[in-house]
């Protein structure tokens, strides 16, 4: 590459740098208040070590619940959002109906998984770890979330005003009486979150 190259690419990679610290700074302030779930752009993946060999994904959805959001203090913000079992879906439709059966998370007696919170710590960076209680297969446990504010403004589709967030955790599914195949498919659930929620009017 020339010298005349080099220069030209390292003016565009300044340009795209400087176009997307502005759009963040032009981002609209976040609206406090009530908000909804966003079923349709809400996930919860989670990731399992399979036979020590690969790490091993599914996916939760159908999710339904409300965020209160206090801009002002964050830490009187609070989170209920309920999950049901039976959205899993993994890569392998026999492990579908599998992972609903009674080995697993018995969908059918215990249809839901609910996160309530109790504690919101905020932390830099429009960050937060969220404390509370997971309760799934019949038991409740502590969970913490690390959380992640991604960004807010009007859906361009169906024209809601929406803010977005990230979260990761871990779950020790043993905990939860869901111990099959422990140890060869990990005890240690990583579970990362996609949440969308939609201010109510």
């Amino acid at each position: 590459m020339t010298r005349f190259n080099r220069l030209g690419a390292v003016l565009v990679a300044s340009s795209t740098i400087l176009s997307a610290s502005h759009a963040l700074a032009a981002s609209p302030k976040v609206t406090s208040g009530d908000y909804k779930v966003e079923p349709a752009h809400t996930q919860v993946i989670f990731s399992v070590l399979h036979f020590g060999f690969t790490p091993f994904s599914g996916m939760f959805s159908q999710a339904s619940g409300k965020l209160h959001l206090d801009t002002a203090h964050p830490s009187k913000s609070t989170l209920n959002v309920t999950v049901p079992v039976a959205s899993v879906e993994t890569s392998n439709s026999v492990l579908n109906n599998e992972l609903k059966g009674d080995a697993w998370f018995d969908s059918a007696k215990y249809p839901n998984a609910t996160f309530v919170s109790t504690k919101v710590t905020p932390m830099p960076g429009n960050r937060a770890v969220i404390d509370g209680q997971l309760t799934m297969h019949g038991v409740t446990q502590p969970v913490t979330l690390h959380a992640r504010f991604i960004g807010s403004g009007v859906n361009g589709l169906d024209h809601a005003y929406t803010v977005g967030f990230e979260a990761h955790g871990e779950i020790d599914r043993g905990s939860f009486g869901i111990k099959t195949y422990i140890p060869a498919v990990s005890e240690k659930v990583e579970v990362r979150i996609a949440g969308a929620f939609e201010k109510i009017e």
